[in-house]
């Protein structure tokens, strides 16, 4: 008989990851080889509470983002917010930099402290959150890393306003490079909207699944909706609402302790059938084949 997958996917905080001499609360900035010799346990899925920022210098493999794949490449940075589920299967010497950061860090630096969701790789979208860098752009992306590891190993006056700057600088580096910029390139009041959308459907995806109810919220028409959601993702209102769901179902199958029925009730389906037929047409596998195939990996 097939034993039983009892355990869950980990979610980590920061201060479960902080070297005992570290001098600062909110942030780790590491070599990644180092921290990788140090948890090596994190290549298995997992969560982070913080956002976490990976700059490759050398390796191969791959990495997944809320089950989407990307290999591992020289110069590539990637950003994830806190929630999403992450795992590695690495390929040979890798190394790089790493930041882990609390959004506490910039209380005190920013007025505005929604400034990260300017940026397109915070969105929490793993396709705009992995990023080549090459150029004057990787070389200054390289920079801002070794003054953040400096800051940390001998902290001074300033040490943490320092950090932030970088990291700032390291934001607005990544944002300039052409594959982030094509969605900056858009107006402005369009980026506006289509955040606005995001975080409502962050709140209401279990109860609102259709278009016409995130337009009522946005004092839009359900067309205006759909047409920069084209134009800006390529993606209709629609599939950006069903894709959220999915991308939550996969989260919640990770977990083993969960069945199926409380699944589908936690998404708010009215049965489970009907979550099973919802899954299965669009992800090409039944929940409990998701499932076993995650566990497998």
């Amino acid at each position: 008989m097939e034993q039983k997958v009892k355990s869950t996917i980990p979610v980590y905080n920061i201060y479960a990851l902080q070297r005992e001499e570290s001098h600062h609360e909110d942030i780790i900035v590491e070599r990644f080889s180092s921290y990788l010799e140090v948890h090596p346990n994190l290549h298995a899925a997992h969560r982070h509470s913080f956002f976490h920022i990976v700059l490759f210098t050398e390796g191969g493999g791959k990495h997944t983002i809320d089950f989407e794949q990307f290999p591992v490449q020289a110069g590539q940075v990637y950003f994830m917010v806190p929630g999403q589920v992450h795992s590695w299967a690495f390929e040979g010497q890798t190394d790089g930099y790493v930041i882990n950061f609390s959004a506490g860090i910039f209380n005190g630096f920013l007025k505005d402290l929604q400034f990260l969701e300017a940026f397109t790789f915070f969105r929490g979208i793993a396709a705009d959150s992995v990023v080549r860098l090459s150029g004057d752009n990787l070389r200054q992306a390289i920079s801002c890393f070794e003054l953040m590891l400096r800051e940390v190993a001998e902290p001074t006056g300033f040490s943490t306003e320092m950090i932030c700057a970088q990291l700032l600088s390291l934001f607005i580096t990544v944002s300039r490079e052409p594959q982030a910029r094509q969605q900056a390139a858009k107006p402005l009041h369009h980026h506006v909207v289509l955040q606005h959308f995001h975080k409502l459907v962050e709140q209401h995806y279990t109860e609102q699944k259709m278009p016409k109810d995130y337009a009522r919220l946005l004092y839009i028409t359900p067309n205006h909706l759909n047409a920069l959601c084209r134009d800006l993702t390529g993606q209709s209102a629609g599939v950006i609402i069903r894709n959220r769901v999915l991308l939550e179902a996969k989260r919640l199958l990770v977990n083993a302790q969960l069945s199926i029925a409380e699944i589908a009730y936690q998404l708010n389906f009215k049965d489970n059938s009907y979550f099973t037929r919802f899954f299965k047409k669009y992800t090409g596998q039944t929940p409990e084949a998701f499932r076993k195939s995650s566990f497998q990996q």
